[in-house]
């Protein structure tokens, strides 16, 4: 199988957050689909919105990609892509799948619409790690910065994410992105974030192309003092390696960027 021949995964990528990370788009559309339009969102604006969860792609067609890739050094093998992970219906079987043929931990990066379903909470229970998203305190935060299908509740959200902190045995982060439509609310996100109790918080801002400005390390500096007691990291703090993707054109249309 050569480079150009990937359909479903990508990277591996730099990421702040995880190392070496090869990507997994279980959705693997030519659209965006995404319960979610985050004003931020590298990869554009949701035009197909949908909290329907579906089977997109094959589990087989996957594994056949993983075990295609040459030698690689990967630290994580992580469900992202275009569009939310947790929309695709087969993502449990894909993680067991992939966890008989690989050592790498697997992540979950989520935008946490769907968490407070009982059928995505038993498929993220096979991972290793699941970011959630939590980019507001309020619901007229949480419509301005991340924009959700009318289907999706604020409040539901966030009780949600406590209820699978209870549960889930793995590790658990809370990714947040600050942009000047939330930074105001710093404080009242850091007082939810503290009832959620994550295993960490990752302080982002938009340093990928988007449209939409980022924060400054000293603007992000006070807003990581508001989570005092968790463990932080910030995006501005974090190392930074550099990694050769295997496919830049799939990497680029699924990422938005391919180094941070």
């Amino acid at each position: 199988m050569g480079k150009e021949d990937y359909k479903y995964i990508y990277g591996p990528v730099p990421s702040w957050r995880l190392g070496s990370s090869l990507g997994i788009d279980p959705v693997s559309q030519k659209e965006k689909i995404c319960s979610f339009d985050c004003v931020y969102c590298q990869i554009g604006r949701t035009k197909f919105f949908s909290s329907e969860r579906k089977v997109f792609i094959p589990v087989s067609g996957v594994i056949e990609e993983i075990n295609s890739l040459p030698e690689l050094h990967i630290d994580y093998i992580t469900f992202s892509g275009s569009g939310e992970p947790t929309l695709a219906g087969n993502l449990g079987q894909m993680i067991e799948e992939i966890k008989k043929t690989r050592k790498e931990r697997i992540a979950v990066i989520t935008n946490s619409s769907l968490i407070d379903r009982k059928d995505v909470q038993r498929d993220l229970m096979s991972s290793d790690f699941v970011i959630a998203k939590l980019d507001a305190p309020s619901k007229d935060i949480f419509k301005a910065v991340n924009n959700p299908i009318e289907t999706i509740e604020f409040d539901v959200v966030v009780e949600a994410l406590k209820k699978f902190r209870k549960i889930y045995k793995g590790k658990l982060a809370l990714q947040v992105m600050f942009i000047s439509q939330n930074r105001h609310t710093a404080c009242s996100i850091a007082e939810i974030a503290k009832e959620i109790n994550p295993d960490e918080v990752q302080i982002n801002t938009p340093l990928r192309p988007c449209g939409i400005s980022p924060l400054s390390k000293g603007e992000l500096d006070v807003i990581e003092g508001y989570f005092k007691g968790l463990n932080t990291i910030s995006v501005y703090k974090a190392e930074h390696i550099k990694v050769e993707p295997v496919s830049k054109g799939d990497t680029l249309r699924r990422r938005g960027k391919i180094t941070d």
